[in-house]
């Protein structure tokens, strides 16, 4: 099958992968799409974090074309989303809510199992992992919105809700990357009252905007925190959701958070110099990680099919697989918020 291969830092081109097959009794085979690129692809492309050569992409969404004999809630002919992990659904994690961190689980498009980045994908412990869409038809708009849901709509969301966000909260957005837009929107249905989200760029702004932001703040670190402080009278937010994973980022969803808030992180963490002193002083706390995103999709996706929500929108840049290199080559020089790919028809 044609599929992204990465092969080193910005070395990213369509090649072949062995056609997936079915392994084990409760695998299904699914027929990519659409597919896409997320910014932790980006610290793989650009070196900054290391990655097998192999398979790459961990969103997708298709059309089930085969399930093992132990699958009962799909059938062949359902469209899924699937969330960027795989999980069992009995494991302890599974239970406690955190399906991302199931003992027996993976993730897509690691180099070794099939990346949503490629025309089939085998996904294993099929009926726990992959979310089943009602329907048949869908325009480019829903499949857009689909696809965010299988990673970063989730993402955005999981910050919001681990930093307890509530209704009439004041809350910051600190990062304007697909994931921090996501969080915007997910802050909104959280209930927050008012947004700042923190974004210097106009494209990223007007979609903040659109997502339920209520200020923005163009400024960065200290400028960008004394703004935020200025804008609630010197308080602080109630809830900072940090989208980034830079000490930048964190030490202003610090400084911005008020006594006794809270810090929901979903950047992946690439910290050299935060500490926890820096929370301490003030009864901040922190919490999140990587999303459980197949706990929040069938509630999000709701919101999708009726039409209340559109996180496709963080799209703006789509292309097919054949120019895959195109896809990440926009993201990396922020001419893309994020790059969509058309992998297969309906």
């Amino acid at each position: 099958m044609k599929a992204a291969i990465f092969k080193a830092a910005r070395d990213v081109e369509v090649g072949e992968r062995p056609d997936p097959k079915i392994q084990d009794a409760t695998d299904a085979l699914v027929r990519v799409v659409r597919g896409c690129v997320c910014g932790s692809d980006l610290w793989y492309y650009r070196g900054i974090n290391p990655h097998k050569v192999g398979s790459i992409g961990h969103e997708y969404i298709g059309v089930v074309e085969e399930v093992g004999p132990e699958v009962k809630d799909l059938a062949v002919g359902d469209f899924v989303i699937a969330p960027f992990t795989f999980n069992d659904g009995t494991c302890p994690a599974c239970l406690a809510g955190f399906p991302s961190n199931c003992e027996h689980g993976g993730a897509f498009g690691n180099g070794e199992t099939d990346g949503g980045q490629g025309e089939f994908v085998r996904a294993p412990f099929a009926d726990a992992t992959l979310v089943k869409v009602p329907g048949k038809d869908f325009t480019d708009e829903q499949l857009a919105s689909f696809t965010a849901l299988s990673d970063v709509m989730c993402t955005g969301y999981h910050a919001g809700v681990s930093a307890g966000v509530k209704e009439g909260d004041t809350v910051a957005v600190v990062g304007d990357g697909a994931v921090g837009l996501s969080a915007v929107l997910g802050a909104r249905l959280l209930g927050a009252k008012r947004i700042i989200a923190l974004s210097r760029h106009a494209d990223r702004q007007a979609v903040a905007k659109e997502f339920g932001a209520t200020d923005i703040v163009a400024e960065r670190g200290e400028e960008a925190i004394a703004e935020v402080l200025r804008l609630t009278d010197g308080v602080g937010v109630d809830a900072a959701l940090e989208c980034v994973g830079t000490d930048q980022s964190i030490e202003t969803a610090a400084g911005v958070t008020r006594a006794g808030g809270m810090i929901g992180a979903v950047g992946v963490p690439l910290y050299e110099e935060f500490t926890y002193q820096s929370i301490f002083w003030k009864n901040v706390g922190i919490k999140g990680g990587v999303a459980p995103a197949r706990r929040y999709i069938p509630e999000l996706l709701e919101r999708v099919l009726a039409g209340e929500i559109n996180p496709g929108l963080v799209f703006n840049f789509t292309t097919d697989l054949d120019h895959v290199a195109e896809a990440y080559a926009a993201m990396d020089e922020r001419r893309a918020i994020k790059s969509l790919l058309r992998v297969g028809s309906l």
